[in-house]
Order: C-alpha cells, then sequence, then structure tokens
C-alpha cells in the first residue's frame, strides 16, 4: 500500500486550501487531494456548471486572500457576480499556482477510511476510471467533502409512468438541452437553485409552474445585492464588526467586544435596538424587492423572520428583474405539495395537474460525509452524524446544561419562531418516498466538531490524524477556507496553545463542552436554516475568524486604523493576506518552499474605502446615548500595538464619535471638546 503523508478528500475550497497551507508549512511531506469529479472545483467543478450559474458574491468578496481575482485575468469587473466557469477556472488557476494540482487525483471515489491504533489511517479508494479499488496510508486525513457533495432526490407516486425527464437540480447541466426543446416545464423547491433554474427556463420563453410546498419553509430569502436606501453592499454589512455585534453568538467575545456582546443581549434596551436592527433589514429587502405589489409575487415573500436565517440568505444576481418573469405571467407560483406524477403530468395537492415536459427538483443535500468511517461506532468520537443511541456524545445531561446556558446569556433566542404551522418532513408528504438509507429526514446527531474542525474526543487528541474542513455553511467561503487550512495544520502539529492534552481530564472535558456549545447554539440562532443539523451562520463569520486567529496566536484586529476602523470598516479577503508568513514568523521551525510575497495594496475600485455612513440607514432609528457608545470601544490587545493604553481614550472617541455619526445622533461629548469637534 501506498503511503501518504497529507490526504486531502475533497478539491473544492476548502479542501485546495488545506493542500496548499500544508504545502507550504511542511514541503518535505507528501500529499495527494483525492476527488471523485474529473476537475476541480467541488461545488464548481465543471460539471456542476449549469447554464447562468453565478456566485452570489461579487467581484473582491469570493477568492483566497492570498490569491486575488484579477479582472484583467478573470474577466470580471468590479460589481459583477462571478460566473460558474470562471470560479472554476480561478480554483484551478489557484491550485496550479500553489504547486499543488498535479497533487489531484481525479476520479478516485474514497469509500471508507479505516482508524488505526497507532494513527493514521488506510482509505479504501475506487478508481473510477480504471474501475479498480486501491488503498492507501494516510498519515494525516483533511475531510473537505462538504456538505453538498450528494444531492437528495425522492420518489413521487407514478414516476414510472412520468416519461419526462426527472432531475436534481445538481444535474441540470446535463439536461441543458432542455432549454431549445422544452415548452412548458415544473420546477419543484423554494432554495436558490430552484430560482436559478426558474429563471433560466423563464428568459428563453418557457412556461414555468413554480411548485413550492405548502407544508414546507417556503421561499428562500433573496436579496438584492445592494440594500438600504443608500444601496449599501450587503455583504460589506455582514461583514461590519460593528453589525456583528447585533447577532447573539456563542463564540462572539473572541472579538474581544464583550461588555459591548453583553449590553446588546443581555440588557432590555439593547436587546430592543436588536429586534428593530433586523426587522429594518428584513422589512427593507421585502421592500426592495415590492412583494406585495404583484399577487404572484407576493407567494415568494419569505415565511421566516430575517433574525432567524442563516445561510439560506441568497442574492438576485440575474441580469434582468426577475420579478418580472413572475408578474407577466411566464412563471406561475404554486404553494402546493406534490401529490404524484402520471404520464407527462404533475398532480399538486390543491387538484390541479400540471402537463409539463420535465420536473426539476431543488430537495436538498444528504450533509453526512459519502464516506464509511471504520472501525464500526467511530462516529460519535469523530463528532459526525449518526443514529443517536442512548449512549451517544453528548449525554442528554450536557445538552440541557447547555440548552440553558445558551438562553439564559440569549434570551431573545428563547421566542423560536413558528414557521409554518402546516409544516411536516418532505418525506411524510402524501405520495412522496424515498428508498435510500440515509435522507434529509433521518434521524441524526448534529455534528459536534471543535470549532467545527477537530473530532470532540481524547482518543483523536492523541492521535491528530483527521480534522474535518468545509463542514459550514456561510457566505465568507474563501477566507473561511483560508484559515481553517492553516488552524487545521497547526493543530496536527501541536502548535494551538488552547487545546488541552488527551490525558487532562479537565481539559478534554472543557473541549468537548466548547464543540457542543457551539453546535447547540447554531440550533438555537438558526431554526429558519440548518443549525440543528449543521453550522449555518452568515453575520457570525468575522468573529468566527477572531476565534480562529486566537487559537493561532494572530492578531485579529487587522484594519490598522485603530479602533474606529475596526468597528466601522468592513472585513474582506484582502485583510487575512500574510496569514502563512505571520504564523511562520511566530514558528520559525515552520518551514516553506519560499515566502509570500507581501500582499499588493489594495485597489480602491475593487475595495473602495469605505465611509463613515456604512451601516447609517440601518442603525438610522438607533439613537443610541453617549454611555451606550462607550461600550463601543474595542478592548486592548497586547497583540494590536497600534492600539496601545496610550491611545485607548483617543480612540474610543473616535469610535464613538463616528458610531454616533452612523446611528444618526450627535457625538458623544467629551471634557474639553465640543459635540462634532472629531475627525470624519
Amino acid at each position: 500500500m501506498e503511503n501518504i503523508d497529507f490526504v486531502v478528500i475533497g478539491a473544492g475550497w476548502a479542501g485546495l486550501a488545506a493542500a496548499k497551507a500544508r504545502r507550504q508549512l511542511h514541503p518535505e511531506e507528501s500529499l495527494a487531494i483525492l476527488d471523485s469529479a474529473a476537475t476541480a472545483g467541488g461545488t464548481w467543478a465543471a460539471h456542476r456548471l449549469y447554464p447562468g450559474l453565478k456566485s452570489n458574491n461579487m467581484l473582491g468578496t469570493y477568492e483566497y486572500p492570498d490569491f486575488p481575482m484579477d479582472p484583467e485575468v478573470f474577466g470580471v469587473q468590479p460589481g459583477e457576480h462571478i460566473p460558474g466557469p470562471v470560479v472554476h477556472k480561478y480554483l484551478t488557476k489557484y491550485a496550479e499556482k500553489f504547486g499543488i494540482y498535479d497533487q489531484i487525483r481525479f476520479e478516485h471515489q474514497v469509500e471508507s477510511a479505516e482508524h488505526q491504533d497507532e494513527g493514521g489511517w488506510i482509505i479504501t479508494v475506487r478508481d473510477v476510471k480504471a474501475d479498480t479499488e486501491v488503498k492507501l496510508v494516510a498519515k494525516r486525513l483533511v475531510v473537505a467533502t462538504g456538505l453538498t457533495s450528494e444531492a437528495f432526490l425522492p420518489d413521487f407516486e407514478g414516476q414510472e409512468q412520468f416519461g419526462a425527464p426527472l432531475f436534481h437540480g445538481k444535474d441540470f447541466l446535463k439536461h441543458a438541452d432542455t432549454l431549445g426543446t422544452a415548452k412548458s416545464v415544473t420546477v419543484f423547491g423554494g432554495t436558490k437553485t430552484a430560482w436559478d433554474l426558474v429563471y433560466q427556463y423563464a428568459i428563453k420563453g418557457i412556461e414555468v409552474n413554480w411548485v413550492i410546498r405548502e407544508t414546507g419553509h417556503g421561499p428562500v430569502w433573496m436579496a438584492p445585492p445592494y440594500v438600504t436606501p443608500l444601496k449599501k453592499w450587503l455583504e460589506k454589512l455582514v461583514h461590519t464588526r460593528m453589525l456583528t455585534w447585533f447577532s447573539p453568538c456563542s463564540w462572539g467575545d473572541a472579538d474581544g467586544y464583550v461588555s459591548t456582546r453583553s449590553w446588546y443581549h443581555g440588557s432590555a434596551i439593547g436587546r430592543a435596538l436588536v429586534n428593530q436592527f433586523w426587522n429594518i433589514l428584513g422589512s427593507d429587502v421585502i421592500a426592495l424587492n415590492q412583494f406585495d405589489a404583484h399577487p404572484e409575487t407576493a407567494k415568494l415573500k419569505p415565511w421566516s423572520q430575517a433574525f432567524f436565517v442563516a445561510s439560506g440568505l441568497s442574492i438576485l444576481n440575474y441580469p434582468t428583474n426577475f420579478f418580472d418573469l413572475v408578474k407577466d405571467g411566464t412563471v406561475k407560483v404554486h404553494i402546493a405539495d406534490i401529490n404524484g406524477l402520471s404520464e407527462r403530468k404533475v398532480h399538486l395537492s390543491d387538484g390541479t395537474e400540471l402537463e409539463t415536459d420535465l420536473l426539476c427538483c431543488s430537495t436538498g443535500w444528504k450533509h453526512v460525509p459519502p464516506i464509511k468511517f471504520l472501525p464500526e461506532g467511530i462516529a460519535d468520537d469523530l463528532g459526525i452524524p449518526h443514529t443517536p443511541s442512548a449512549t451517544s456524545f453528548p449525554p442528554q445531561s450536557l445538552v440541557d446544561e447547555i440548552d440553558k446556558e445558551i438562553l439564559d446569556k440569549f434570551p431573545r433566542l428563547k421566542d423560536q419562531p413558528v414557521q409554518n404551522t402546516k409544516y411536516e418532513p418532505l418525506l411524510d408528504n402524501k405520495g412522496v418516498s424515498s428508498k435510500d438509507a440515509l435522507t434529509p429526514s433521518t434521524a441524526l446527531t448534529p455534528y459536534n466538531l471543535y470549532h467545527f474542525m477537530a473530532p470532540p474526543s481524547a482518543k483523536f487528541l492523541e492521535t491528530r490524524d483527521l480534522a474535518f474542513a468545509g463542514i459550514l455553511m456561510n457566505i465568507t467561503v474563501s477566507t473561511i477556507a483560508h484559515a481553517q487550512s492553516l488552524w487545521i495544520s497547526a493543530y496536527f502539529d501541536d502548535k494551538l496553545a488552547g487545546l488541552p492534552s488527551a490525558d487532562s481530564v479537565e481539559g478534554v472535558a472543557k473541549f468537548q463542552r466548547e464543540a457542543v456549545l457551539h453546535s447547540r447554539f447554531c440550533k438555537w440562532r438558526y431554526p429558519a436554516g440548518y443549525g440543528h443539523k449543521y453550522p449555518d451562520f452568515v453575520f457570525d463569520a468575522v468573529p468566527y475568524l477572531d476565534l480562529l486567529l486566537t487559537d493561532m496566536g494572530l492578531n485579529k484586529y487587522r484594519k490598522g486604523g485603530g479602533m474606529a476602523a475596526e468597528a466601522t470598516d468592513p472585513y474582506g479577503p484582502q485583510d487575512y493576506r500574510g496569514l502563512v508568513d505571520e504564523w511562520k514568523e511566530k514558528h520559525p521551525e515552520a518551514r516553506g518552499p519560499h515566502r509570500l510575497q507581501p500582499a499588493p495594496p489594495p485597489n480602491p475600485e475593487l475595495n473602495p474605502p469605505t465611509e463613515d455612513t456604512t451601516s447609517a440607514t440601518i442603525l438610522t432609528p438607533l439613537r443610541t446615548t453617549a454611555p451606550t457608545l462607550r461600550l463601543l470601544a474595542p478592548p486592548l490587545d497586547p497583540a494590536q500595538p497600534a492600539v496601545g493604553a496610550a491611545r485607548r481614550r483617543p480612540q474610543a472617541r473616535l469610535a464613538a464619535e463616528r458610531l454616533g455619526r452612523a446611528a444618526g445622533g450627535p457625538p458623544a461629548a467629551q471634557p474639553g471638546r465640543r459635540p462634532g469637534g472629531g475627525h470624519a
């Protein structure tokens, strides 16, 4: 059997980043990246690039920090969403640039991974092209298969007589010819993929019957790329530190603004401001989309509150107005369930029969890694979803204790939403079933990974030979993949000072407790998303990056403009350039083939300077008092010399004044200084 030092399963954003970081830090190690597809990219592999596919993100926010997406090379301009083929090309070029492309073994489907008592893994791989089985021995293993590798397509009563294409949105490319042959199509589901499919057929003049389950979660939240009357870039708002404080977060204290967060979520006044923030944000999106302007578009208004939505927040990234296709009748929206199929007909629960040339389903994914882990029963130690038992980790007593802690700290989460009184799982619908052993309805434990990467057991703290990358959903994919890749390498090298030794009972218990805390928090925080199954968040990405950088002893305050800039300037990939070099400076023994070149100066077109009014419209009603504003001053951090004790008071005043202007009120008065006398 071939012995390999470092094996990565998956060649998407997370897998490529993990391989690249390890190669930079340990060029002496052998490396292999295993992927079942014929090309790199994971979700963005060539076979998944259906017509019209684009990123939700616009240029400048969907790139690795150390590999900017050059407009001249990739042909995407500022303010544009990135076409699927460009994302695929970008990921391929990234792998080539950092010398890992040749280490990818395409069309290699991992079937099982068996842990060895002495450490390491025996990996059974099927070479798809050669149709042979291969076994590898991996010293360390990174599982980067993501959460959208395996599509779930249910069975419908009568589908044997349907006589027309029936497929999942993942396979739209295989059926792209129907864009030229179909006259009427049916799309089933309310996710972003469903919106994409509806749009692509409708702009061809094809009649679209769009079926959204009456007993489901309803249509996904769709926002314009620019929100508020000032038309602020939504991705910038999500990554503005000041605005992340409005999201209760169990790892939020990692950003160092403990008092600020405590005030917002622990006091009645603070919670009122938080509620107002989310109500304004949600109402603004609904108003901008003008859902209520037409009876058909009204059916697409989200059924859930904006506060409880995570990665279900998607972007209207279409070149023409989507809603015009609904208003002119090209798209007909049906809020009903599918009871069954017959010859080229879809039968709905309200009695409607739809004649159709195909049925395309956006019915979710199997979120469990598509790998059999051995020996049997190891899933509990791994912290991955499995069938629960009386002895499953975590014990119910720990779950109850942590739930109480979460709800005591964040009382807002006690008021859980009722999204749909008619809700029932898809497979409980009449006429819908599945022969699959694993479906989205299967009762499983959630992921319980330490900081969403490391198995929560003493066994794997001892061996340090397994980590998971990219097992989360958010819109900060590229930057989080970059930070996770360095964290994972540090974890394998036992360079994370905060982790306990495997023989410390108290330390392991604390380690496990934190894994469960973050898992349970996602369940309470994002019930309108997938938090009950896996990490799913949006406004909590910046504090999550803070958490990882703190673990590694790296500076999390990266704006360089003092406290005011930290609070108000949006974070982006460019702020995390140079992490590998920073790590090498702290750990001279970490070797690499070369030092990365210094990051180029920010491109003002791609990353325009943020005005003080970045969040003005969102916060206009929040006429915060001077004492409240003083809570917003960042704490001292020894790792940030530019924000030392001698500068604390002036910077705190500046932050308060800038935030005061953003909130629509006058700056806080300071002794010996007139209100309004601060710097812009």
